[in-house]
């Protein structure tokens, strides 16, 4: 009976130890997989900073100003000016209940042009 227990100890030590062998292998691929993460993270934030750097400069008001006189010919821009701008109060909205009584016309839909049967 001694002897079944010393094997089955054995085993178990040997089955934990292959667990714990695997165990560890998967750990070190989760931190590998985790520190490229974090290097794609950095990549992509230095090229999100490299892309508003550009984004501001050709937004400078300058140049487009500059862009606008040149090309006033063909696309007659005009420079922003605060009379170019509405009030709220001038959008309309649509009305904020439908009134489903005042639709009274059908409408026949068809993807191949023929009529509803």
């Amino acid at each position: 009976m001694r002897s079944f227990l010393f094997a089955v100890s054995a085993l178990a030590i040997v089955g934990l130890a292959f667990w714990a062998y695997r165990e560890n292998y998967a750990t070190q691929q989760s931190l590998r997989d985790v520190r490229a993460l974090h290097e794609e993270i950095g990549a992509a934030r230095t090229r999100l900073a490299v892309l508003n750097a550009e984004w501001a400069y050709l937004n400078r008001p300058d140049r487009l100003r500059d862009l606008v006189e040149l090309n006033y010919d063909r696309l007659e821009l005009l420079p922003l000016a605060p009379e170019a701008f509405g009030r709220v109060d001038q959008v309309a909205y649509p009305p904020k209940e439908i009134d489903f009584e005042a639709v009274t016309q059908a409408v026949e839909i068809s993807s191949d042009g023929g009529t509803w049967p």
